[in-house]
């Protein structure tokens, strides 16, 4: 049975059972903070769980995108751990419990499959359930399960949480007996890779507060409503129903394993093993690249680009980690053009987006691979270079901070240092550089720890949602409107009955018209007058959803909760956002028109007036394609063509072409917003009621923000008009200055340019040329100290680094090869002095070192080598004493 028909079986099974089916949210689709991905399948129900909103329907099933990142170095060895997998799930909002969710569970497991059901023998099937969980064990013995295979066991096994402060509860773990082939009887308890576990039914009835592990974190309190939350391994049951060994076997991913054999010469499974964890190592590569690069691929499908934080460091991390593995098997060139290919085939027919969308994915992919592999080398040249120093030493162990500098800095893998230092017979201290991971990932810890608040610090929040309901916003049809003031609250969430002039607070109103800061929308601003008081509203949130709070400054009277108002926004700030919004859904539209379906948005900010707009593509936009961008959209300003927002489904959407940004989670009803037939895309901002309101886009700048992704800032309206009246001033003098048309300066200023630069070089040459003109003499006037001859001299004023470096090895070579020379030269510039020793072979053969005077000189600073080297930082007013103390230096050495 192929992956594709175990999903379709599994919703088809709780559809029929009255669930709504709701489709896989983006993986990285998430309102929490402390999560990068999604990584179970309740993750996008959380609201419902905490009631924060009501659910719109009381019986859910879904198939999960979801990504865990934790065990990655388990990958491949055991037949447990994937990175990317699938989650089906069936869920209750205060519906149906444990009675109901064993039935449905047991009875899909079981039925034949003829009848629509898996077919497994129920004698293969054991389950677990929490330490004095009674009511599921008596569930599971209603059906039929004896109760010799049904196992109690503890909170780190049986009770589930997200791993951060959220909806927890018991749960009950169903498992699959794979047979003595597989490992020991007995149970779970006993081996599981032998009782491999497809599905979980957590029993969601309380909420947790923040913990360090699985076991120590307290329990809150009880959810609103007893809820159901359970997860079928898609990958899992589908090893069962193809009769393989674990997760890397199936239809879905072993494509990629006889990919990579193929191209490596290499054969899978040779020992004809049946347990990963006792797997030859390269069977564990080739399970890390079948598991990577299909995670790459649906990372970058919902828009994650590699970079160097978050969740692209996640992806960078995982592309890195395959294309090692294949040089590990003996490849050496690049891997990924025809890898991921192969795992497109293998999801496409599950998410079809791949395939359309697979030019962007692969070009991603494949520039991060081309780095990588520049990172290889340049790496590589850096560790022959500390392998060679470690040589001259004498040593032979590569010090644990050169292989962490090598891991850290330049991404370079350590097994990599390993393999190439024992190549040249030496060994690496690990134990040094396991020292330094550890720092380096304490202090990762402690700082995620410090952000792991969750929903612990959301209570007032949620009380004031709880009470009231939803806040209503009313800010598109309207600028102001009567309210009444919901709730009070301090900066820190502590309830207020009444606040007093200057306090700064936090204020929930029933309706608003104020715009809550989101999709890059910056919010409004504006008064509310209420009661006695008056206040001005300084930024607007939504910290949990359907709640909008006003952060205002009381500027007058008193301000009570349950008091009626009225509320205003500044009308003139909000058309001006409104015009910038607009604007940038013709920037997005019209990249894409010029760039390619793959300049997708990655980020936007939508001020008064200005415009900034994040976009995926591979390389750096051309200036004239730039041109022509801004050029085509105020020829579409010029159309006036009528901006409309409206509510749709979100397959008709879709079906209309709106574009959807990655990453975002949409609800079945979505708000489109269309530009005329020129641009239609989901948002929820505010815009203008027509193009030409906009009046003006200037495209002020392009550039780099990370690895595949641009910026483009711009100014709209009377900010774009006063830019280039300034620029036209500017242009207008300095066409006055040159006494040229307009036209001509740029060409006049270049020229310019071009004349300084060959001014400032013919500099450069005098300066130098006098520099030197004085070596001969100043070689012939060497102070003998005790047979050595010594120059100390002071640099001409406005010397470079480079002339004074060259005056030192000059009046150096002008000793006599045979005579021990020493020469000191000394620079000020900048207010700091400067020095620079330089020493000849027959000086070095005396015992004497360039890198000890200088260092001697400024007591331990500069460097360089035993014939050259340099430092400096003090005042320029000790630039005597540090010709001084070479002297004195090079006295006693005599």
């Amino acid at each position: 049975m192929r992956t594709a028909e175990v999903k379709r079986r599994f919703l088809a099974h709780f559809e029929a059972n009255g669930h709504t089916v709701v489709p896989s949210a983006p993986l990285p689709a998430i309102d929490d903070p402390n999560l990068l991905f999604i990584n179970a399948g309740m993750v996008q129900f959380v609201p419902y769980f905490l009631g924060q909103q009501s659910a719109p329907f009381k019986r859910a099933v879904s198939v999960q995108k979801c990504i865990r990142t934790p065990d990655i170095d388990e990958v491949g060895k055991t037949s447990r751990h994937g990175t990317f997998f699938q989650m089906n799930g069936n869920f209750s909002f205060g519906d149906y419990f444990k009675a109901e969710a064993i039935k449905l569970s047991w009875e899909l497991i079981t039925n034949p499959i003829e009848s629509g059901g898996f077919g497994i023998d129920p004698e293969k099937i054991w389950a677990t359930v929490y330490l004095d969980d009674d009511e599921s064990i008596e569930y599971w013995r209603n059906v039929g399960l004896p109760a010799e295979r049904i196992v109690r066991r503890g909170k780190a096994d049986n009770f589930w949480s997200m791993g951060i402060p959220g909806p927890c509860g018991p749960c009950s773990e169903i498992y699959v007996d794979r047979g003595p082939a597989y490992g020991q009887e007995g149970g779970p308890a006993v081996d599981e890779d032998r009782y491999m576990e497809i599905w979980n039914n957590v029993f969601m009835q309380f909420e947790r507060g923040p913990g360090t592990d699985k076991e120590n974190y307290p329990i809150l309190g009880e959810l609103p409503a007893k809820n159901i939350d359970t997860g079928m391994g898609l990958e899992r049951m589908a090893s069962i129903m193809q009769g393989v060994d674990n997760l890397y076997e199936i239809d879905e991913v072993r494509p990629l394993i006889d990919k990579a054999c193929e191209m490596t010469g290499k054969r899978y499974n040779v020992t004809h093993t049946h347990t990963a964890s006792e797997s030859h190592p390269d069977d564990v590569r080739l399970r890390v690249i079948a598991d990577h690069v299909r995670t790459a691929l649906m990372l970058i499908g919902d828009g994650v680009t590699p970079s160097n934080e978050g969740r692209g460091y996640v992806l960078r991390r995982i592309m890195r980690r395959s294309i090692r593995a294949m040089r590990l098997l003996g490849w050496q060139e690049q891997a990924l053009p025809q890898l991921l290919p192969v795992a497109r085939d293998c999801m496409a027919p599950s998410y079809p987006e791949l395939a359309t969308d697979f030019e962007r994915i692969s070009q991603y992919a494949y520039a991060e691979e081309d780095a990588f592999l520049s990172t290889l080398r340049a790496g590589t040249t850096i560790l022959d270079t500390a392998i060679a120093e470690t040589k001259q030493a004498s040593g032979a162990t590569l010090a644990g901070d050169k292989a962490f500098q090598l891991h850290d800095t330049y991404g370079f893998p350590i097994d990599l240092t390993l393999e190439i230092a024992a190549e040249q017979g030496l060994s690496v201290d690990t134990d040094g550089f396991r020292a330094l991971m550890a720092e380096q990932r304490k202090r990762a810890k402690a700082d995620a720890q410090a952000r792991k608040t969750g929903h612990a610090d959301l209570s007032a929040y949620r009380g004031s949602l709880e009470a009231g309901g939803e806040v209503q916003f009313t800010g598109y049809a309207e600028i102001a409107r009567e309210s009444r003031v919901r709730s009070l609250l301090t900066p820190t969430g502590e309830a207020l009955t009444v606040a007093g002039e200057g306090d700064l607070i936090e204020l929930v109103l029933d309706t608003t018209p104020f715009y809550a800061e989101g999709g890059g929308q910056q919010a409004d601003t504006g008064f509310i007058t209420v009661g006695s008081g008056r206040v001005q509203v300084l930024d607007v949130q939504k910290p949990i959803p359907g709640l909008i709070v006003h952060k205002v400054k009381v500027l007058s009277g008193e301000v009570r909760a349950g008091e009626a108002g009225f509320a205003e926004i500044d009308i003139t700030r909000r058309k001006a956002i409104s015009r910038a919004h607009t604007a940038t859904h013709l920037v997005h539209q019209t990249m894409r028109n010029f760039l390619g379906e793959a300049a997708t948005q990655a980020g936007s900010l939508n001020a008064p007036g200005r415009l900034r707009f994040d976009f995926n593509t591979p390389g750096a936009v051309p200036g004239s394609v730039l041109v022509d961008v801004e050029q085509k959209i105020n020829e579409v300003l010029l159309e006036d063509l009528e901006v409309r927002a409206f509510l749709t489904s979100q397959a008709e959407a879709r079906a209309m072409g709106a574009m959807a940004l990655f990453g975002e989670k949409y609800g079945d009803v979505v708000r489109v917003v269309e530009v005329g037939e020129y641009a239609r895309e989901l948002c929820g901002g505010t815009h203008t009621e027509r193009s030409g309101q906009l009046g003006l886009v200037k495209i002020l700048s392009e550039s780099s923000i990370g690895s595949g992704v641009r910026r483009v800032e711009a100014l709209v309206g009377l900010d774009a008009f006063s830019y280039l009246a300034k620029e036209h001033l500017l242009v207008s003098r300095l066409a006055e200055l040159y006494r040229v048309p307009n036209d001509q300066v740029a060409d006049r200023v270049e020229q310019t340019v071009a004349q300084l630069r060959d001014a400032e070089r013919e500099l450069e040459k005098m300066r130098a040329q006098m520099v030197l003109a004085g070596a001969a003499s100043l070689a012939g006037a060497a102070t003998d100290l005790g047979g050595i001859a010594f120059v100390g001299t002071e640099a001409p004023e406005g010397a470079g680094a480079n002339d004074v470096r060259t005056l030192a090895q000059e009046v150096r070579g002008k000793i006599a090869a045979d005579r021990p020379g020493v020469v000191a030269v000394a620079a000020r510039a900048n207010g700091k002095a400067s020095l620079i020793v330089a020493v000849n072979g027959a000086a070095r053969a005396r015992g004497l070192d360039a890198s000890a005077l200088v260092k001697g000189a400024l007591s331990g600073r500069g460097g360089g080598n035993a014939d050259l080297a340099q430092g400096g930082g003090l005042p320029a007013e000790e630039a005597p004493k540090l010709l001084a103390a070479v002297e004195n230096a090079v006295r006693q050495a005599a």
